[in-house]
């Protein structure tokens, strides 16, 4: 038996050096040509390299490594790491998406979530949408804790997928989830039959739109708008301009006016430019922090993201350089202070708004 087990580990180790053999051919063709094209720029990765990026898992599963993680094991890493962004139950905070509800055992049975064609369904999770586990597993073991990706064990990852089963209540409470049985778990996904691939981006009688030709040719000048919110829910969670983040050339529409008659135009009519916002002079400190959406980390009693005004000025009180220290970890962003998640710099705001900020934060209000 001995022998026989030697006889194995030889020849995985003669299969991994001819595909290292193979992929290091590969790539130094491929090198050759590009340092030929330009020279001096560049050198051969590494098989190592290759492989420290080659993490991604397929919906077959192709890429998955080893290992196993049970739903016990998954409920203290996610209590330490992840319940501050998502909640204890997957419930999350008021910033991100919850992860679990909307599912059902029928969900389960036939594949396909019957709450997101519902529109009292208050929002989606992420368990209602996904339709491949391996996705869960994926995006956890690459992108997650956010301020520490790939900071978890494959075993890790396991666990903590394990446990946001557990809560769709698509695997018990002491499951072990691991590469050996997670295909079958895949046949108990409530989505998986919600995907679709036969689709362009668009579809125009079943067809892409990028193969129509009628569209190219004499397009209206102007699209009437068909339908809009109703006037009692179009600001009923606040304006969505202020709510935007800081992407692209407009913020979202002003909720707080009424809906635009027609689309907006080159003019960037109906639509808060973003310009605007940060140009406009705010009322006061409050006016500014909403603005500049300090709200969506930070509440006046409560911790959410990050900590309370309350607790701020609580912990700062009577220390003569506080106003001065605050302005620079608002401006340079950091962690540490009041946990393991970062505040990301505020460079967009002027010294003046900063001080501000940090001045009416430290009184308390």
């Amino acid at each position: 038996m001995f022998k026989l087990d030697k006889l194995f580990a030889r020849l995985a180790l003669l299969s991994l050096a001819v595909f290292s053999a193979q992929l290091t051919y590969a790539q130094s063709a491929q090198s050759t040509q590009n340092l030929t094209k330009f020279p001096g720029i560049g050198r051969n990765a590494t098989p190592a390299e290759v492989i420290a990026w080659d993490i991604d898992v397929r919906p077959d599963f192709k890429g998955l490594p080893k290992g196993s993680g049970s739903v016990a094991q998954g409920q203290v890493i996610w209590e330490s790491k992840c319940a501050s962004c998502h909640g204890v139950f997957g419930e999350s905070n008021e910033i991100f998406t919850p992860i679990a509800g909307g599912t059902t055992a029928d969900d389960i049975k036939t594949g396909k979530v019957a709450s997101l064609a519902d529109r009292k369904q208050p929002q989606r999770t992420t368990l209602m949408k996904v339709p491949t586990v391996s996705t869960l597993w994926d995006y956890i073991y690459r992108a997650m804790p956010w301020n520490a990706p790939r900071s978890l064990t494959p075993d890790d990852t396991y666990a903590v997928v394990a446990f946001i089963l557990s809560l769709g209540e698509i695997v018990p409470d002491d499951f072990v989830l691991s590469n050996a049985n997670i295909a079958e778990v895949q046949k108990k996904m409530p989505n998986r039959n919600g995907m679709t691939l036969n689709h362009g981006f668009w579809s125009v009688n079943g067809k892409p739109d990028v193969n129509s030709q009628a569209c190219m040719n004499n397009c209206v000048k102007f699209v009437q708008i068909g339908s809009t919110l109703p006037d009692f829910a179009r600001n009923a969670h606040g304006n969505i301009a202020e709510q935007n983040r800081l992407y692209g050339p407009y913020r979202g529409a002003d909720t707080t006016k009424s809906a635009s008659a027609k689309l907006p135009g080159s003019t960037g009519e109906g639509l808060a430019h973003a310009a605007d916002i940060h140009t406009a002079s705010p009322k006061g400190p409050a006016a500014l922090f909403k603005i500049e959406n300090c709200s969506a980390c930070h509440a006046p009693n409560a911790k959410l993201v990050g900590p309370s005004i309350a607790d701020i000025a609580v912990k700062y009180q009577g220390q003569s350089d506080a106003q001065e220290k605050l302005v620079a970890k608002v401006k340079n962003g950091g962690s540490g202070v009041w946990g393991a998640i970062p505040m990301p710099p505020q460079a967009q705001l002027s010294d003046e708004d900063r001080a501000i900020l940090v001045r009416w934060m430290l009184t308390g209000k």
